[in-house]
């Protein structure tokens, strides 16, 4: 490169602190090598000589050629040679200067590309230093130059203009994540043709992210006033647009104030709030066009079931209510009636079909008619399935199954009746339902198969009792993972019993719950193939039912019955994906456990049948991924400082602030320790020792 203008200062330097002195006896150019941009380059050189020449040097294989006195020739074309003695030190110091002869235009740059990519001169120049016609010194110069832009285009002096982020964002168009092509949904997206963006006009991204995934938080005041939190949490609330983010440069101001109701009062009465004119999010209330949800019984907190709970969006549930049909009385019809799709003006009516009941011993108990005066029959509702399709944040179509049973007019008795809500999506068909993905979701199914061909079994079941808790009548259901549960029904058996057939009974009514071989390690493991993760499940203790006693032949003694199922099963995290914990099914083991029964008589032995309890458990046991961490030399040495093998713990001496305390925050558990050391240290401070002290350092001091 050539040498800036402060170069000859910078070598006149180097010359006064002897630097170059030892050059001077033959003359030398500095630099040697020069690979030039500019169409102006300068070079120093040192010593005496009497001729100074340019020439221009072919280089055909790309390489540049060793220097040599031959090469030499008259030709230098396009370039001019200038020297000038030094103003450092002019006699022995000459400034040689190479410049290229034509002017800026010689070398236009191309219109449609600012900065070219090639140079448009590429030439090496020899300058020689000869003394009597032999050469004693050569300075090699190798010319790249590109098209200058500032001269080939009119540079504009318009600089880019950072909108100010408080008023607008500074991403217009926040959904916009591909370049090059068009974001489906996307509206704002440029490079969506009309006949594209027509496609999904209708069901666009909302929201300043290009859709609503941004929760409002429960400090907004218009939340509080829409969810009724009460008066006292908080006492502030701030007052800000839903628009008002932090992200892609959404930043405005908010302000503070205080509750418009600052009493104190319990509400007893809270009318529906309909938000459904802007599509529904999940928990949000079903709707009607009466602006009145949408209700269906279902069971509460406290067990009992509520005949008026709303239906909430997205939000699938299976339960069963117990009604006497003293007081039973039939809900109104939902033929017409017209719920909201989610979109404004939208509307949709539910599609019902009846079916009738088969076996009334499933759903009523205790039946007793009182009078048959030849009243006609009535009608009772005793399942109801409701299938919700959605599609994005609208509902767009409901499908209902209700099953009804004919009973006599004056029949009493109590009736078990079911109710189910299902949320699918509109595109999804008949594909098999999965319990995650891959991993296991607590509360989803536990997913089994049977390899032995006799049934179609996919899940592990518990038994749910109805009526009586009899075992002839009771129904199941599966086994939902990471959920520990026991349920069990009652059998009836009388003084006379066959202990062989009552061992067999009760364990082939056992053995209908786990009518499966393998389970699934993870949530979506294929059925058809055995290789996906299928674990085949441990039997321990099976029970039996051939071997008999001599002493169970006495009338009403049995040994050995099995009565009891337990069924463990071992889980672990297993890595997560996107953040989330994944769950999977490391082992599973069923183990039967067995009772002496024994016939329970009163002063005599009648002839009622005595009932056998028999029960199932299930036992969800997680496992560590990891083992666990090898025990210190101090721990297993000072062994008093072990919590888990003494009373007296003294790493959990001061337990709120230890990281063993998870009750509150380690913020708040801080703050409060601090207020608490304040007390003692006050009391130290106006106590009367601390007083004689001070006055003490007072005395002396003086």
């Amino acid at each position: 490169m050539g040498l800036p203008p402060p170069a000859p200062l910078l070598l006149g330097v180097l010359l006064l602190q002897g630097v170059l002195r030892p050059l001077w006896g033959d003359p030398v150019f500095v630099p040697s090598f020069i690979r030039m941009s500019s169409p102006v380059v300068s070079a120093f050189l040192v010593g005496v000589t009497e001729n100074v020449s340019l020439a221009l040097v072919r280089d055909e294989a790309g390489l540049l050629p060793v220097p040599a006195c031959d090469m030499l020739n008259n030709e230098t074309g396009d370039w001019s040679l200038t020297v000038t003695p030094s103003a450092v030190r002019p006699e022995n110091v000459l400034e040689v200067t190479v410049r290229l002869k034509k002017g800026p235009q010689w070398c236009p740059s191309s219109e449609t590309r600012s900065f070219p990519e090639s140079p448009c001169v590429i030439q090496t120049l020899l300058v020689s230093a000869s003394h009597n016609s032999s050469c004693l010194a050569h300075l090699l110069i190798q010319a790249e130059i590109y098209a200058n832009s500032s001269l080939a285009h009119n540079a504009s002096e318009n600089m880019t203009v950072i909108p100010n982020q408080v008023y607008q964002p500074l991403g217009p168009c926040p959904c916009n994540l591909t370049a090059g092509a068009c974001d489906i949904r996307c509206c704002c997206d440029q490079e969506c043709s009309s006949d594209l963006r027509g496609l999904f006009r209708e069901s666009c991204f909302t929201g300043v992210f290009g859709g609503d995934v941004n929760p409002a938080f429960d400090q907004l005041c218009s939340v509080q006033r829409a969810r009724q939190v009460p008066d006292w949490f908080p006492f502030l609330c701030v007052q800000s647009p839903l628009a008002n983010s932090p992200f892609l440069g959404h930043f405005y101001h908010g302000a503070l104030s205080s509750r418009q109701h600052a009493s104190f009062e319990m509400y007893l009465h809270t009318e529906p709030k309909d938000f459904s004119d802007f599509g529904y999010k999940q928990g949000d209330p079903v709707m009607t066009v009466n602006k009145i949800y949408f209700t269906i019984p279902q069971v509460s907190l406290a067990g009992q079931c509520v005949h008026s709970a709303p239906v909430a969006f997205l939000q699938n549930f299976d339960v069963r209510c117990i009604t006497d049909l003293k007081v039973y009385q039939e809900r109104d019809g939902i033929t017409n009636l017209r719920i909201k799709t989610g979109l404004m003006g939208g509307i949709i009516t539910p599609k019902v079909t009846y079916e009738e009941a088969t076996d009334l011993d499933k759903f009523i108990t205790s039946a007793e008619i009182l009078l048959s005066d030849g009243s006609a029959p009535r009608n009772v509702t005793v399942e109801e399935h409701y299938v919700f399709r959605w599609n994005n944040n609208t509902i767009s179509e409901i499908n209902v199954k209700i099953i009804r049973a004919e009973i006599n007019a004056h029949q009493e008795g109590i009736m078990t009746q079911r109710f189910t809500v299902e949320f699918l999506s509109y595109n999804s068909g008949n594909e098999k339902k999965t319990s995650g993905n891959p991993g296991y979701q607590v509360g989803r199914p536990v997913r089994a198969l049977n390899t032995d061909g006799a049934s179609n079994v996919t899940t592990l079941h518990l038994w749910q009792p109805v009526g009586k808790g009899l075992c002839t009548s009771a129904t199941f259901k599966p086994v939902l993972f990471g959920e520990n549960t026991l349920s069990g029904c009652l059998l009836n058996v009388g003084i006379n019993e066959n202990c062989s057939q009552l061992r067999e009974t009760a364990s082939e009514l056992l053995n209908s719950l786990i009518q499966v071989t393998h389970v699934a390690m993870r949530g979506n493991s294929d059925y058809s193939d055995l290789s996906d993760g299928w674990l085949e499940i441990i039997r321990a203790d099976a029970p039996d039912t051939g071997a008999d006693l001599s002493v169970s032949s006495a009338n009403g003694i049995c040994l050995d019955v099995p009565s009891q199922l337990s069924i463990r099963i071992l889980i672990a995290d297993a890595g997560a994906v996107e953040g989330v914990a994944q769950q999977e099914i490391l082992g599973a083991e069923t183990r039967f456990s067995s009772v002496s029964w024994q016939f329970q008589c009163g002063l005599t032995c009648d002839e009622k049948a005595n009932l056998l309890p028999l029960s199932v458990s299930v036992q969800f046991i997680k496992i560590p991924a990891q083992l666990p961490r090898p025990l210190t030399r101090f721990q297993i040495n000072f062994t008093e400082y072990d919590c888990n093998r003494n009373e007296v713990c003294w790493p959990q001496l001061l337990y709120p602030l230890t990281q063993y305390y998870h009750g509150e925050p380690y913020s708040q558990c801080a703050a409060k320790g601090l207020l608490l050391l304040s007390f003692p240290m006050l009391a130290a401070f106006l106590s009367n020792p601390w007083a004689r002290v001070c006055k003490a350092w007072s005395s002396a001091t003086i």
